[in-house]
């Protein structure tokens, strides 16, 4: 019994923590569910606009009301029976400049870099703990742990710039209250309409009368159903926590799947004699089988209810880091459920029988004469089964691998690199019998060869017992491969993307934020150079159907913009048409889904809305006129410069086209009508040619839409967006929109408390997405420590089963003359090589699936990609298995060699 229970002793163990960590991972992600948040706790009915309509973006942001249209929809609101008061929450960015920066206390709650008018205090059931609500517009209500008191200066960071308020009143909330006309300044747009209801007041009749004056216009929630209203930054937090925790709970499982796997594996090669017994004596294969599934399903029971009990306790403590790391927002909390501890009790039997499953066919074919062998030898390390099996995974990992090269996609790159690795590492790991010979062969250089017989029982012994050999090293390959891929894979893709951003911009040096999300209009009327004032439009989908899209636009100075644009691409106009108030670059891909969709008006050059009417004979068609798609024109008729003749228009014989004309592929220019070898752009630089929309209707962040004119298209590689306005337009319908950066020839001083800073253009790719790279990092960490944690226990676990199977080859060693010392010698080494053996072939795998990433994203970043490894995490977990691998193998080594005489097994 002892004996039984040291053999599954790791099977027991991989099971019980990869139980426990699946159960801790489930708890987690089923308390991840949105928090209402606390500034709209006491409405009981909120109204809220409709989402846009963007199928890639899992937090896509609601359209929002212009401030006639949400004033309107209040008062009708308000009306409603049980309702006391509709208030429209406008929010904006604001910052309190404390010793001259910007004050970031809590820099990941994004509220605590909000304001909203008084009036909203309501919806969160605010009281003032000192002081007055706010009566002018130099008045500001704070949060008291700020440290300040009614009638103290604060300077305010806004998107026009500082600017210094009076302390009129604090309350025990993050964020800032102005008064409720000043907040209509700052915040046009609205996209929440609170209800404050009256005592005894039904919220699911009133959300139901609320939604008779709604239509199908907004949404009315109520209860839980709230929480969607959370901050956008604290949703997308709380979405990485739940991929970091499926991403956990998968590898666990995954892992453990291979961990008793390689457990039972060695068990059943052990254990051949003892099959061979039991079938001589009368046993059936399906018996053996069935023995083998059984202790599998007693291990897996047993470290399932362990598992689930560690997973819980440890659940709570979890969470607390999880939020402390960034991965999910301040207000996460733990919650029981019951469906986490169904999947723990019910995944661990399961899991252990799947590993298990191999193992237990392979007993089954045990023949009962491997009872009298009296040396234990393997016979046929490789079936036609395992080499089919193998050589398919293999050939599907590389097949991945392919298209993660091809792939223009950084997500589906990413997928495709996962899938091959775990393809590859499933493939080598079942063809590993085969190829630890050639490996052995190749690694003959770090045995030892002089002195001759340690180094030749190492590789004996390795050749010898292949299965034996492979099944030790498979968890070391796992390990390593996963360790050298993920790590290699966000290094890699970290530094592409920056030198992807520096590639794009032609500057020797960034005014970027400071502890800000962004620049101010004083930060940027400070220094000289390109500024870009990214804010949210909304169009029309390009799928077509109901709803608005949104769509990334940048406010940009033209000429500016093009200097330290390296990538701006012009298909057709010309940027320097880009000013005023209704004109709009577009990028190609955008255009044509307005054209395809008829969400823009088709036309020529400089005129929108053309007619399809014909143009008949001798009719003059007048310089900036368009012919639209369709139109014949006869002969006589005169096509001046500066018109447009779109695809599907007929230029016959007599009719002049003259220069500057645009004729499209479709046009027909017969015998006799003139085209000018300048025709084929776009006329006068104007952006239209057929197929390219004239007007595109644009719906900005104060809910007004505009009509804007397309005077030019560039390409999609030409910005990382959707469209460009000029920066003053911009800013008129989004005054809380924050500068992304300015980018300056030569170093420039910014003025103290603007809340910017001068970094170099390296420095400022890098640090784009420095915080979701830290969470992927920690994330990767985490993934590796999990995985790397496994392949030590599995290691551990099957080397101290083969020095217990082994004791009497040792012994034997020891009698033929050789001493202790040369004894420890030779389980160190052999330990050694298949550390080194697992590490090889991991790593082949992984290099072999980081050159595919690396190609992958030259292509999409288009520019020279290095492959980055952090050697430093790589060495740790190989040099953790090599550690306990000694370990595992010299100290049941030391207790054997003090035990008395050899004792051949039975």
């Amino acid at each position: 019994m002892p004996r039984t229970v040291r053999r599954f002793a790791g099977a027991f163990v991989a099971v019980a923590v990869g139980i426990a960590l699946v159960t801790a991972a489930t708890l987690l992600f089923a308390s991840g569910r949105p928090q209402v948040p606390d500034r709209l706790a006491a409405a009981g009915v909120v109204v809220r606009s409709v989402d846009a309509v963007a199928p890639a973006d899992s937090f896509p942001p609601p359209v929002p009301l212009s401030s006639d249209a949400a004033t309107a929809l209040a008062g009708r609101l308000a009306a409603v029976p049980g309702v006391a008061a509709a208030i429209p929450d406008r929010t904006f960015y604001v910052q309190a400049i404390v010793d001259g920066r910007p004050f970031a206390a809590d820099g990941r709650r994004q509220d605590a870099r909000e304001g909203h008018g008084w009036a909203s205090a309501q919806l969160g059931g605010l009281r003032l703990t000192a002081g007055t609500a706010p009566r002018g517009p130099g008045e500001v209500v704070v949060d008291r742990a700020l440290g300040l008191s009614p009638g103290d200066r604060v300077t305010l960071l806004t998107a026009a710039g500082p600017t210094s308020y009076t302390v009129s009143g604090t309350v025990d909330s993050p964020g800032f209250h102005v008064t409720d006309e000043v907040a209509a300044a700052l915040a046009p747009g609205v996209d929440t309409i609170g209800l404050m209801l009256r005592p005894g007041a039904d919220p699911t009749a009133v959300a139901a009368a609320a939604r008779e004056v709604t239509g199908t216009g907004a949404r009315v929630l109520t209860g839980d159903d709230r929480g969607v209203l959370e901050p956008r930054d604290d949703a997308r937090m709380r979405w990485i926590g739940m991929q970091v925790l499926t991403a956990v709970a998968a590898l666990s499982g995954f892992v453990t799947v291979f961990v008793v796997a390689s457990t039972f594996a060695f068990a059943v090669a052990q254990r051949r004699r003892e099959f061979g017994l039991l079938r001589a004596v009368g046993a059936t294969p399906r018996q053996i089988r069935r023995t083998v599934q059984g202790e599998a399903l007693a291990v897996g029971a047993a470290g399932s209810v362990v598992g689930m009990l560690v997973g819980t306790a440890a659940a709570t403590p979890l969470g607390w880091a999880l939020v402390d790391a960034g991965f999910e927002p301040a207000t996460f909390r733990v919650r029981l459920v019951a469906w986490p501890f169904v999947v723990a009790l019910t995944a661990g039997p399961v899991v252990a029988l799947a590993g298990a499953w191999s193992a237990a066919r392979r007993a089954a074919r045990v023949r009962p004469l491997e009872a009298l062998r009296e040396a234990v030898v393997e016979q046929r390390p490789m079936g036609w089964a395992r080499w089919v099996t193998g050589l398919l995974l293999v050939a599907a990992g590389a097949a991945l691998g392919v298209g993660t090269a091809t792939s223009g996609s950084a997500q589906h790159s990413a997928t495709f690199a996962l899938y091959s690795m775990m393809a590859l590492v499933s493939g080598v790991t079942v063809l590993a019998p085969a190829v630890v010979g050639p490996v052995v062969r190749l690694l003959r250089s770090p045995l030892p060869s002089r002195g001759g017989a340690i180094g030749m029982l190492v590789r004996g012994s390795a050749l010898t017992a292949a299965r034996r050999t492979a099944s030790t090293a498979a968890p070391v390959l796992l390990t390593v491969s996963f360790a050298v891929l993920v790590s290699g894979m966000v290094r890699t893709s970290t530094g592409a993307y920056a030198a992807g951003r520096s590639a794009r911009v032609d500057a020797g040096w960034v005014v970027a934020p400071d502890r800000a999300p962004g620049l101010s209009d004083a930060a940027v009327a400070a220094v000289p150079g390109a500024a870009i004032l990214p804010t949210t439009v909304f169009v029309p989908p390009a799928e077509g159907g109901a709803g608005r899209a949104p769509r990334t636009a940048f406010g940009v100075e033209p000429a500016a913009f093009a200097t330290v644009n390296r990538r701006l691409e012009v298909v057709s106009g010309s940027l320097a048409d880009l000013r005023g108030d209704d004109t709009v670059v577009l990028t190609a891909s955008v255009a044509a889904a307005a054209s395809a969709t008829g969400s823009g008006t088709t036309v020529g050059t400089g005129m929108a809305g053309a007619s399809d009417a014909p143009v008949p004979s001798g009719a003059t068609v007048p310089s900036g006129s368009a012919v639209p798609s369709g139109s014949a024109v006869p002969s006589g008729s005169a096509v001046p410069s500066g018109s447009a003749v779109p695809s599907g228009s007929a230029v016959p014989s007599g009719s002049a086209v003259p220069s500057g004309s645009a004729v499209p592929s479709g046009g027909a220019v017969p015998s006799g009508g003139a085209k000018p070898s300048d025709g084929a752009g776009a006329a006068g630089g104007g952006a239209g040619r057929g197929g390219v929309p004239g007007e595109y209707p644009v719906m900005f962040a104060d809910g007004t839409v505009v009509a804007l004119r397309v005077v030019a298209v560039i390409s999609d590689a030409s910005i990382p967006g959707d469209m460009v306005l000029p920066r003053a337009v911009a800013r008129a319908h989004d005054p809380s929109a924050l500068t992304s950066a300015v980018f300056v020839r030569d170093r420039v001083e910014v003025p103290a408390g603007s809340g910017a800073r001068v970094v170099d253009v390296g420095t400022w790719a890098a640090e784009q997405d420095g915080a979701e790279d830290r969470l992927v990092w920690m994330f990767t960490v985490l993934l590796i420590a999990v995985s790397a944690g496994y392949g030590a226990i599995a290691v551990a676990n099957t080397l101290l089963m083969a020095a217990a199977g082994r004791a009497a080859d040792l012994r034997a060693v020891r009698l033929a003359g050789a001493t202790r010392r040369q004894v420890l010698r030779l389980v160190t080494a052999e330990s050694a090589l298949v550390v080194l053996i697992g590490a090889v072939l991991g790593g082949v795998v992984a290099f072999g699936a980081l050159l595919s990433i690396r190609a992958g994203l030259a292509e999409q970043v288009g520019a020279p990609v290095e492959l980055v490894v952090p050697w430093t995490v790589v060495g740790g977990v190989v040099g953790l298995c090599l550690l306990l691998a000694v370990a595992a193998s010299a100290v049941p080594t030391l207790r054997t060699l003090r035990s008395g005489p050899v004792q051949e097994p039975l």
